[in-house]
């Protein structure tokens, strides 16, 4: 699959990397039919997805029972009247049909929205007003649903509102009977083209409202040296990810790149996080690779890693924030694993990283991907040479399409231009370059923080805080 979207697959070392990446990208490229489709013709019983939960349920699907169930959640969409270009809202926690119906989204050319469960009311309407979001896709959850019925005399865009269980209330469509009876879906006859939009999110900016992030097809396809040599996986790697599927660190590492590179995406669906159980987890199906913020491994060395068999993991990634080097060394020590930053943003995939060929430095988010023409610029806009010379990470935008950044802030030109300007986008993000070439992130340009990987506005001293 990767010979399809690049002229050069295999890399020999960083420098081949930098100087051989170069990708091939279809006209009318879309996720679904190019890859999962592919993969569910050419390789129609090779494991995709393998979900557990916290109850001990467990799924096994491959990618031609993807490709089954996509297109029955596909054809429910449509018989709802969702089509191309409609905004569909998906609340749905690391629940099997959030991976079915991602696929039915972009085979029908809509836009997704992912979105936290932690949404109140207020968030649910500030979202559907700002999107004009037509349908809302949730757990049956009680607490999630009664924020929507809450939301929804304020959310006229919304004409759907669908749960896929176990609750569904008078006024909802029933996702499961929906698609035990959709009839075969017809693919439209033009979806889309590789520049239409694709995927959303709504990200937290300095202490205004959510911005509205959107990206296009090639989004999807900018996520392949993510995982193909960020996460550094093979078609029988089995891969997890930590991550709640509202955020977007979750097609970092559960979607996109993986099934672009044939791997099999595990999935532990659970309410509450527990280090001792994702270990378990890992132990009990043989997970060969992982990829958290640095708070998770952090909560993993507390416990005693010599219980668990941890001897079929390979290859660990982090992102998200800062990682501590007592961390990287305790953990190091634990499983003889190197951790692998990386670093980007909602705006962007992986724009920086250590990546397979290089010797890891701990607390340093590795060197650019060359997918990307990064530049650290001054204060004064000057570009930086020096090393130890702090600057903003940039990505130059007047040469060449960057594969995987965002198309623009949705119905903000104003803030757009203001951070995408003179060829330039200012991601807001500091850093340096040692004399070996690694980054070292500093902090935000702006009031941004991050909490367990989490992008988060401002914080208020604790008196300020009082006051409001």
């Amino acid at each position: 699959m990767l010979e399809r979207f690049l002229k050069q697959s295999t890399f020999t070392s960083m420098e081949d990397f930098k100087q051989n990446l170069e990708f091939i990208v279809p006209e009318n490229f879309n996720f679904a039919y190019d890859v999962m489709d592919a993969w569910a013709e050419e390789a129609p019983n090779k494991l995709a997805l393998l979900w557990t939960n916290d109850k001990g349920e467990e799924r096994r699907l491959t990618f031609k029972e993807i490709k089954e169930e996509s297109d029955k959640v596909a054809s429910f969409f449509q018989s709802l009247g969702i089509g191309k270009g409609d905004m569909v809202m998906l609340i749905l926690k690391r629940r099997l049909e959030f991976w079915t119906s991602m696929i039915a989204i972009h085979k029908i050319g809509a836009i997704a929205i992912p979105a936290t469960f932690l949404l109140t009311a207020k968030d649910i309407i500030y979202r559907c007003e700002k999107a004009t979001i037509k349908a809302i896709v949730t757990c049956g959850d009680e607490e999630i649903l009664d924020h929507v019925d809450n939301a929804y005399p304020k959310c006229p865009s919304v004409e759907r509102r669908i749960s896929i269980g176990p609750e569904v209330r008078e006024g909802w469509e029933d996702f499961q009977k929906g698609i035990q009876e959709a009839a075969p879906f017809k693919r439209p006859e033009h979806v889309n083209t590789a520049s239409d939009y694709a995927i959303m999110y709504f990200t937290s900016g300095t202490s205004g409202e959510p911005k509205m992030v959107i990206h296009d097809h090639t989004y999807a396809l900018g996520h392949l040296t993510t995982a193909a040599y960020w996460h550094n996986l093979k078609p029988d790697s089995l891969h997890l990810t930590v991550a709640d599927t509202g955020w977007g660190k979750a097609v970092w590492g559960k979607l996109y790149g993986q099934w672009i590179v044939g791997a099999t995406v595990f999935v532990y669906d659970h309410e509450k996080f527990t280090p001792a159980d994702i270990l378990q987890k890992m132990e009990q199906y043989h997970v060969t690779s992982f990829c958290a913020p640095p708070t998770i491994y952090r909560f993993m060395i507390r416990e005693d890693l010599t219980k668990y068999d941890l001897s079929s993991l390979k290859y660990c990634t982090t992102a998200g924030e800062a990682l501590n080097s007592s961390v990287y060394q305790k953990f190091l020590e634990a499983t003889g694993i190197h951790l692998m930053e990386g670093f980007g943003q909602t705006e962007t995939t992986c724009t920086l990283g250590t990546f397979a060929w290089m010797k890891p430095k701990p607390g340093s988010i590795g060197v650019p991907n060359p997918q990307y023409d990064i530049e650290l610029r001054s204060k004064d806009g000057r570009l930086v040479t020096t090393a130890g010379e702090q600057g903003e990470i940039c990505i130059r935008t007047d040469k060449r399409k960057q594969l995987g950044l965002f198309c623009k802030y949705y119905r903000n030109p104003a803030l757009t231009e203001s951070i995408w300007h003179d060829g330039l986008y200012h991601t807001g993000d500091l850093a340096y370059f040692d004399r070996d070439g690694y980054f070292w992130f500093i902090g935000r340009a702006d009031d941004v923080i991050k909490s367990s990987g989490y992008r988060i506005g401002q914080v208020f001293p604790t008196t300020s805080a009082a006051k409001w």
